[in-house]
């Protein structure tokens, strides 16, 4: 059996841009950010499929950038 991993490109509209102040912060959609607190459970349990484990790694990605805007616009 092949396993496919649904390219994390897909979920690029469930993304947006949210002003703060003068700046932006990477949000995701009401529907995808209820997916990644559904899938913190999981992810506890080491139970993510690879689909699971991608939009996990977008979230890392993302808060990421978030910290690195933030701190940016701190100084």
């Amino acid at each position: 059996m092949v396993t496919t991993l649904k390219q994390p490109s897909s979920l690029i509209h469930k993304i947006r841009l949210e002003p703060v102040d003068t700046w932006y912060l990477f949000k995701f959609s009401d529907t995808l950010q209820l997916r990644m607190e559904s899938l913190l459970d999981k992810t506890k349990a080491d139970q993510l499929s690879l689909e699971e484990i991608a939009i996990s790694e977008l979230d890392r990605i993302f808060t990421h950038m978030n910290a690195m805007l933030a701190a940016q616009h701190a100084n």
